[in-house]
Order: C-alpha cells, then sequence, then structure tokens
C-alpha cells in the first residue's frame, strides 16, 4: 500500500526543514498533492531554489529561507505546526571528514534548535532522517536496529546523536520523535553534480553526455538503494505512529542489495551505452563496505510497505532525468 490514501486532520501543517533538497522537496509536492499545507524551511546551503519553484504560487506552501543553526528561526518556522518532517542536514561521509566542526554545529546543534522549537510550539509529530552510517563497521547483514558498529566519520557520528538527542525529547519532554534510517535513498531532484554528488544520478548524467565514470573501489561494494516514493510513505506513515512507538529509530530500505557494478551496467544498459567501462578509484574513506537493511521493524510498527523495489525505481528514475537534465 503507498501512502496516498492516507488522511490527516484537514488543517493539518507540515513543516519540511530541507525542504528545498532531494528527499525534502518530494515530501512537500506529495503532502501538497494530497491538499494539506506545507512549510518549508531552508537556508539553500545545498537545497535548490529550482525545487521549489513549482510550489511558490500554491496558497497551501510557504517557504522560510533560515538556517536551522538559528533557534529564532526554527522557533519561527514550528508555530502552529503540526507535523515536522526534518530532513535539513548536510550529507556526505568524505565531506564530514574534512569538515567536523560544521558537521556538529548543522547536523546535531541544528537537530537540537529544530527539536526544542518542536517542543516548545506544541508540535503533534517529529519525524527526522538519520541514516544506515550508524550501523559503522558492523558487518552482520541484514542491518538490524540495536545492532551498532564502530562509527567510521563524522556524518556517522551526527547521525548518531541526532538519534539519542531525539529520545532525550521523547522522554524527558513528551516530543514523540520517530527516527528513519534511511539506506541510500535514489530518485527524481537528486543533484548528479559535484564531488559529493550520489552515484546513481552521478552515472546517469556522466553516460548521458557520453563521459566515462568512476566507481570508488572495486564496484563489489554492496548498497540498499531506496527509490525516493519509499522514503515518502515512511515519513507519512511515522505521522501518524502511534505514541507507544515514539523514541525508536526504524531501518527505510527496499530490503535488497545491490553491487555498485551492477547497478553502472543495469544504468549503462538502459541508455544504451552498455559498451562504456567505468573507471576504478580507491576506496572513498569512511565507506562502508556492504548495506543491506531488515526492515521488519518498520513494516510491523509503521505499517511500512514499500512498493517501488531498485528496478522500478531506477527506470522511473532514468525516466525523469532524461526529461530534466
Amino acid at each position: 500500500m503507498s501512502y496516498k490514501h492516507l488522511v490527516f486532520p484537514e488543517d493539518s501543517l507540515f513543516l519540511v526543514t530541507g525542504g528545498a533538497g532531494f528527499i525534502g522537496s518530494n515530501l512537500c509536492e506529495a503532502i501538497l498533492k494530497m491538499g494539506y499545507c506545507v512549510r518549508c524551511l531552508d537556508n539553500l546551503s545545498t537545497g535548490k531554489q529550482a525545487n521549489l519553484d513549482p510550489f511558490l504560487n500554491n496558497s497551501n506552501f510557504a517557504f522560510i529561507k533560515g538556517d536551522i543553526k538559528n533557534l529564532d528561526t526554527c522557533l519561527e518556522s514550528c508555530e502552529g505546526v503540526n507535523y515536522v518532517l526534518h530532513q535539513a542536514a548536510w550529507g556526505s561521509v568524505p565531506r564530514s571528514i574534512e569538515m567536523p566542526l560544521f558537521y556538529c554545529q548543522n547536523n546535531i546543534m541544528g537537530t537540537l534548535n529544530v527539536l526544542e522549537a518542536a517542543r516548545q510550539k506544541g508540535v503533534r509529530k517529529f519525524i527526522y532522517a538519520s541514516s544506515s552510517s550508524v550501523y559503522g563497521d558492523e558487518a552482520t547483514l541484514p542491518k538490524r536496529e540495536g545492532v551498532n558498529g564502530n562509527l567510521l566519520s563524522p556524518y556517522a557520528v551526527t547521525k548518531r546523536c541526532d538519534e539519542e538527542w531525539c529520545k532525550q525529547y521523547t522522554m524527558h519532554y513528551g516530543l514523540d520523535t520517530y527516527g528513519l534510517r534511511y539506506f541510500n535513498v535514489f530518485g527524481r531532484h537528486q543533484d548528479p553534480d559535484g564531488a559529493y554528488a550520489a552515484v546513481i544520478p552521478k552515472f546517469i548524467k556522466q553516460l548521458m553526455n557520453g563521459e566515462q565514470p568512476t566507481i570508488n573501489g572495486d564496484g563489489k561494494q554492496s548498497r540498499d538503494f531506496t527509490y525516493i516514493e519509499n522514503v515518502i510513505e515512511a515519513n507519512l506513515k511515522a505521522c501518524l505512529a502511534p505514541h507507544e512507538v515514539a523514541g525508536e529509530v526504524f531501518n527505510i530500505a527496499f530490503g535488497s542489495k545491490e553491487n555498485l557494478i551492477d547497478i553502472y551496467n543495469k544504468i549503462a544498459g538502459l541508455l544504451g551505452e552498455g559498451d562504456v567501462r567505468p573507471i576504478f578509484g580507491p576506496d572513498r574513506p569512511g565507506d562502508i563496505r556492504h548495506s543491506n537493511a531488515d526492515i521488519s521493524k518498520a513494516k510491523k510498527l509503521l505499517g511500512y510497505d514499500p512498493e517501488w523495489s531498485f528496478e522500478d525505481g531506477i527506470n522511473a528514475t532514468i525516466d525523469w532525468y532524461k526529461e530534466n537534465l
């Protein structure tokens, strides 16, 4: 079952932090299509104004250009809000190794500001983006909540800290928080440019431009690639989750495992570029070798039931980039 049948109170207001980003803009679009009101908070440091432009004439949409590092901005943004979908963060494992102080200020203190604002303004549910990176070097597959290894990057540290702070706000302040550990999300609106771009949009754009993509490592590392529609479903179902499971974290993925080289070959074949061989570069520091999610907890406690397989998602993603690149 998808999320489109879900029903919220008619006057519901959703705050999407990081709403100009890849996941955030998709959440804004989905909620607006369902007929509810959306307020977006973004400083456009990594998000794009172009992702918001289609919503600007919608009377149910409001945009606040501001920074989660500013508590007053967060308080203003949470005024009258029922549901917070906190997506604002700086991603990228290798970039976090280069910028540890900034990642602490943005991803930890920024999240704490949004939490505190949500508490003060009486927000009903606080849904936040965590990451599969919190599993660190734990080698057991599939990854299960509660079985964690040593963290391998400052980015992973920030996400683990966010999870602990959210538990504290549920425990001490009665704010219902629900953490979603995303596994390699991909789909429309994902940025294919820059040194830290995700592999799927990067492969697609480079192959469409006649370039030879680079794979970091030997290509045999695996990921649980998760199409954006599944992530939208998880966020909205978490908004309706019972109080009894507040403070918990949940793996959000499809529950499959794909090797990078197989992903590359699939994309190249779909684009008619099967003869283009990739360049193999060095491993990226801080990267996890294999990642695959056990999603049984999210299925049981959130009613999460992802419809979009990798195969379906990659076809839809390529179609979108063909129209929009």
